[in-house]
C-alpha cells in the first residue's frame, strides 16, 4: 500500500480516545468480577469443539530489572531474581488447573512469552517453564513459537534453548534508537546491543525476527525517527510493530514523569508514522495492518496476502485459534464465546492458585450479537472490509450506518447495504471505523477521556 496524503483536518477530527480493538467487547466493558464457574465450564465445553484446531497459549512474565516510562503493561520491578522460583510454580498449577478442564491432551498450535521482559528469567528456568507445558500434549505440525527479548539482556544461552524447544520467532524491543529519546523514557540500550541479539538469533536459526517501535514518544522528531528506522533497515528484521504510543498515564503511573510539552501533537504524529511508514515500504516493507510491516517472505506477509490474517491480544498473527489460554498474573483467555482476565496484583494471583482457584478476575460472556460485531472489527483490522449479515441489519442502521456515512463523506471508506471497504486514506483510521460497530461505546454515547489512548 502507497502512503497517500492525510489531511490536518481529518487528523484534528478522529483523534479521539478509543479502544486498539484486539478484543470485542473491549475490556472496559467487561464486567469486573467473572462466574468462575461458568467460565471454567465455558472453556471445557469449547475445548472439545476447538482442540482439533489448536490452542494458542500466553504466557505472562511480568518481572524487569528498570521501569520503561512509557510502558503501560503490566509489570513488577525488581532485580531480586529469586521471585522466578515462586512464579514458575504458580504457573504450573495454573496450567494444570486449566489441564483439567480439557477433555483429552491439548493440541498446542502457538506459545507466546510475554512481558515484562520474559529474557529477566534464566534460561534454565524459561526451559522449565516451555517444558511443563508441552509435556505428554500434540505440537501442532504448524505450531508458532516466540518470545520477546529486550536487547541489552537476552544472551546467546537464552535464545538456543528456546530453539531447541522449537522456537523460531523472536521480537526485540527497540522503541528507538535516539539516545535523548532513550533517556527520557529510561530505556537505554547502545545499537550495538540490537545488533548482537539479531545477529545471534539468525546465527542460531530463527526465521523470523521482530523490532517493536514507537512512534509519538517525548523528544521524538521526524529527523530522530528517520535515524532510527534507516538503522533499523540496515538491520533488516523481518517484521516490524510500528506501534502509537499510548498516553495513558490515569492508568500507568511512570508516564506521569513525563512532560506533556515533550510529546508531539497529533499532526506531528501522524507526520512521525507517515516518515517511518515511507522509509520501510521503501525498503521493501509491506504494511500489513493497523500497526506491522513486513518482508515478503514472511509469514505473517503470505498470511495476509492469502486473507488468513488474524488479530488477538497478541496483535496480528498468522496463527488463527479460537482458544487463547492465557498464564500469569494479569493474562487474558479467551475461549471464543468468552474471555477471562486473570488477577493484576501478584499477591491475589497466588492467593488464588493455594486455594486451587483459577486466578480469573474481570471477563465477559458474548452473546449473538457481539460475536457478530466482533466479526466486522476483526475483518476490518485484518482484511481492510467486512461484509454484513442480515441478522445486524437494524443494528447496523441505528448504531453504525451514520457513522458511515460521515466516513464516506470523509473519504475514508465506501459501504453499501452488504459490505463496507477501506480506502487508502482510511487505513490510518482503522480504530475511528472499528468503533462504528463497536455497540457497546455507541451506545454509551460518549468516549471516556479516563479510558483509551488517542486514535492518532
Amino acid at each position: 500500500m502507497k502512503s497517500v496524503a492525510v489531511l490536518p483536518a481529518l487528523i484534528e477530527k478522529y483523534n479521539k480516545p478509543l479502544p486498539r480493538y484486539t478484543s470485542y467487547p473491549t475490556v472496559p466493558y467487561w464486567e469486573e468480577t467473572i462466574d468462575a464457574a461458568k467460565w471454567a465450564g465455558t472453556f471445557s465445553n469449547n475445548f472439545i469443539r476447538d482442540n482439533n484446531d489448536g490452542i494458542s497459549i500466553y504466557i505472562h512474565l511480568p518481572f524487569c530489572e528498570s521501569l520503561c516510562t512509557y510502558c503501560g503493561c503490566n509489570k513488577k520491578i525488581t532485580t531480586n531474581h529469586k521471585v522466578e522460583e515462586t512464579y514458575i510454580p504458580a504457573l504450573e498449577k495454573e496450567w494444570s488447573l486449566y489441564k483439567t478442564l480439557m477433555h483429552e491432551k491439548p493440541c498446542i498450535r502457538e506459545i507466546h512469552l510475554g512481558g515484562g521482559t520474559p529474557t529477566f528469567f534464566s534460561p534454565a528456568n524459561l526451559e522449565r517453564i516451555i517444558t511443563t507445558i508441552t509435556a505428554g500434549n500434540t505440537i501442532h505440525e504448524q505450531h508458532e513459537f516466540s518470545i520477546e527479548g529486550h536487547p541489552n539482556n537476552t544472551t546467546k544461552e537464552h535464545l538456543e534453548v528456546l530453539y531447541r524447544l522449537g522456537f523460531r520467532r523472536v521480537s526485540f524491543g527497540v522503541q528507538d534508537n535516539d539516545p535523548l529519546v532513550q533517556h527520557v523514557i529510561n530505556r537505554v540500550q547502545p545499537f550495538e546491543n540490537v545488533q548482537r541479539a539479531i545477529t545471534t538469533a539468525r546465527h542460531i536459526g530463527y526465521t523470523s525476527v521482530n523490532f517493536d517501535l514507537i512512534y509519538g514518544l517525548p523528544k521524538q522528531t521526524t529527523e530522530s525517527i528517520t535515524r532510527t528506522i534507516q538503522q533499523v533497515i540496515e538491520l533488516k528484521p523481518d517484521r516490524i510493530a510500528f506501534y502509537s504510543y499510548a498516553h495513558v498515564p490515569w492508568t500507568s503511573r511512570a508516564q506521569r514523569l513525563f512532560d506533556e510539552d515533550d510529546l508531539p501533537g497529533a499532526a506531528e504524529k501522524m507526520a512521525l508514522y507517515l516518515t517511518g511508514k515511507q522509509l520501510l515500504t521503501e525498503a521493501g516493507y509491506y504494511d500489513i495492518g493497523m500497526d506491522h510491516f513486513s518482508l515478503p517472505h514472511d509469514d505473517l506477509y503470505k498470511a495476509r496476502i492469502k486473507g488468513k490474517l488474524h488479530r488477538n491480544f497478541m496483535g496480528y498473527t498468522t496463527q488463527s485459534t479460537n482458544m487463547l489460554v492465557g498464564l500469569g498474573v494479569s493474562a487474558i483467555s479467551d475461549a471464543g464465546t468468552a474471555f477471562a482476565q486473570n488477577e493484576k496484583k501478584l499477591d491475589l494471583y497466588y492467593l488464588a492458585l493455594e486455594e486451587n482457584r483459577l486466578p480469573v478476575r474481570k471477563g465477559y460472556f458474548l452473546n449473538e450479537e457481539d460475536l457478530d460485531f466482533k466479526q466486522n472489527i476483526r475483518d476490518l483490522s485484518c482484511h481492510g472490509r467486512t461484509s454484513f449479515k442480515a441478522a445486524q441489519y437494524a443494528l447496523l442502521q441505528e448504531y453504525s450506518m451514520p457513522a458511515l456515512e460521515e466516513f464516506e463523506h470523509d473519504g475514508l471508506l465506501t459501504y453499501d447495504a452488504d459490505a463496507c471497504t477501506l480506502t487508502q486514506q482510511g487505513h490510518y483510521f482503522i480504530r475511528n471505523i472499528c468503533s462504528a460497530f463497536d455497540l457497546h461505546l455507541q451506545r454509551s454515547r460518549h468516549t471516556s477521556q479516563q479510558m483509551f489512548s488517542k486514535a492518532i
